[in-house]
C-alpha cells in the first residue's frame, strides 16, 4: 500500500493539494496523528469506501507507520464495537478521517481566535485535538455518543498534552451548557441539521457538516446562522463518504416484504427507459436523486457479463421498482408497482440535473429551518423539485 513515511511527508502532501494551509500547519505538527491512532487499524483508501486488512503496530509497525502517515482514512471501530478479531466487520463505525478532508474542513470552519468549537463525533479525538491546539481547551467541546470512543479520544487528547471537553452524548442535542458557539462542526454523515445547533450557534455562526441522503451520496455543506437563530443557509464545498450519525441510520424493511409473498413482477407494471440506469449511480447523483425522492432507498442485483438489475424501495414497503441493465441495449425493461411510480421519480430527478447541464456540487446550496430543509441549485429561490 502506498505512503508517506512521516509527518513531514504527509504534510507535503496536504500543502501541495491544497488542503493544509500556513494557519494550520503549527498544529498539524503539534498534534501529530500517531498519537490519535490505535495500534489496530484498517486502512482505507483515498476515493472511496473499501479497506484493505488490519495492520498491527506490534506486529508491523514499520507498516503502520506509513498507513498513518498516508492521506487515508483508517477504520478503528467495526459494527458498533462488536465485530471482534483483524478481518474486516459488516459495518465500519469509527475512524480517524483522511487528512485532506479533515483539513479541507476545517478550512471551511474558518476558526478565529476567540471562537467557541462545537464538534460533533469526536471519533480519535484528533479533529478536537487540532482545534484546541489552535483555540484553547476552554473553548472546544466534542460530543461523542460510544462511551468506548469517548474514553478513547479522551485518553488520547490526555496524551497529546490537550484537554478539550468531551461528552457522552447524542450528538443531535449538541451540548447547551457550553452554548453559545461560534462554530460546529460534524464530523459525521447528516440526514438533517438537528434543531439544537442552530438554538446554539451565535448569531453569523458557520456550521460545516457532511449532509447526505437516504437514497445516496453526500456533500459537505457549509452554512451561516442568521441572526436569529432561526435559519442557516449555505452552499456545498465538496463531496464526502462520512460514517453515519447513528441516529439517522435508517431502518429498512427486508426486500421479501415488498412483494407480500408473491414471485416476481406480482403486480409489477411493465415500462421501458431510455436511461441507462448506470447514469443513476454516480456519488453526485444519487444525492440530487435522494434529495428529489425522499424515503427511498436502492440496491443492485448484479449478474454476469455486468447486467444487474437495480431495485428501488420506498421506506414504507408499499412501493417497489425495478429496472435491468444489460450492456449494449438502448432500452430497458421497468417494473413499477405501489402508490409511488420510484423509477418515473428517480429518470425525472436525473433528467432535472441533466438539463440543467449536470451542476456540479458547489452550484448547490441548503436552507435549514427548524421545520424544513431545502435544497436549491445557485439560488435559494431555485429549489430542487422534489418529485414525490
Amino acid at each position: 500500500m502506498p505512503g508517506e513515511a512521516g509527518p513531514r511527508g504527509l504534510a507535503s502532501v496536504l500543502v501541495t493539494g491544497g488542503a493544509l494551509t500556513s494557519d494550520w500547519l503549527p498544529s498539524y505538527h503539534a498534534v501529530p496523528r500517531e498519537l490519535f491512532v490505535p495500534d489496530r487499524i484498517w486502512p482505507g483508501i483515498a476515493d472511496g469506501t473499501r479497506q484493505h486488512p488490519a495492520l498491527d503496530k506490534s506486529k508491523d509497525p514499520e507498516a503502520w507507520r506509513r498507513a498513518v502517515y498516508s492521506d487515508v482514512p483508517l477504520t478503528t471501530q467495526w459494527d458498533d464495537g462488536a465485530h471482534q478479531g483483524d478481518g474486516l466487520g459488516t459495518t465500519p463505525t469509527s475512524s480517524n478521517s483522511m487528512p485532506t478532508m479533515v483539513f479541507s474542513m476545517l478550512q471551511d470552519l474558518d476558526v478565529r481566535p476567540g471562537h467557541r468549537v462545537l464538534e460533533i463525533g469526536a471519533g480519535t479525538g484528533w479533529n478536537a485535538g487540532l482545534l484546541a491546539h489552535r483555540l484553547g481547551d476552554l473553548n472546544v467541546v466534542t460530543v461523542e455518543y460510544d462511551p468506548e470512543v469517548a474514553r478513547g479520544a479522551r485518553e488520547n487528547l490526555r496524551r497529546a498534552g490537550l484537554a478539550p471537553t468531551v461528552v457522552e452524548g447524542d450528538g443531535r442535542a449538541g451540548w447547551a451548557k457550553g452554548a453559545p458557539y461560534d462554530r460546529i462542526i460534524a464530523t459525521c454523515s447528516l440526514l438533517e441539521i438537528p434543531p439544537a445547533w442552530l438554538e446554539q450557534a451565535a448569531p453569523g455562526a458557520v456550521i460545516v457538516a457532511p449532509f447526505g441522503t437516504e437514497y445516496g451520496g453526500e456533500q459537505i455543506v457549509r452554512l451561516t446562522v442568521n441572526g436569529d437563530g432561526t435559519s442557516a443557509s449555505g452552499r456545498f464545498t465538496r463531496s464526502s463518504a462520512f460514517m453515519r450519525l447513528r441516529q439517522h441510520r435508517t431502518d429498512r424493511p427486508p426486500f421479501e416484504s415488498y412483494l407480500h409473498g408473491r414471485p416476481w413482477p406480482a403486480d409489477g407494471i411493465r415500462s421501458t427507459t431510455t436511461l441507462p440506469p448506470p447514469h443513476t449511480g454516480g456519488w453526485l447523483e444519487q444525492f440530487v436523486i435522494g434529495v428529489a425522492v425522499p424515503e427511498a432507498f436502492w440496491r443492485a442485483e448484479r449478474y454476469a457479463d455486468g447486467a444487474y438489475t437495480l431495485w428501488l424501495y420506498s421506506r414504507d414497503a408499499r412501493s417497489w421498482a425495478s429496472a435491468d441493465y444489460e450492456r449494449g441495449r438502448t432500452s430497458y425493461e421497468v417494473y413499477q408497482s405501489g402508490p409511488r411510480r420510484l423509477w418515473d421519480e428517480v429518470e425525472a430527478a436525473w433528467r432535472w440535473w441533466d438539463a440543467q447541464g449536470r451542476p456540479s456540487p458547489d452550484r448547490f446550496g441548503l436552507t435549514v429551518t427548524p421545520d424544513a430543509h431545502t435544497l436549491w441549485l445557485d439560488a435559494p429561490e431555485d429549489p430542487v423539485p422534489v418529485r414525490r
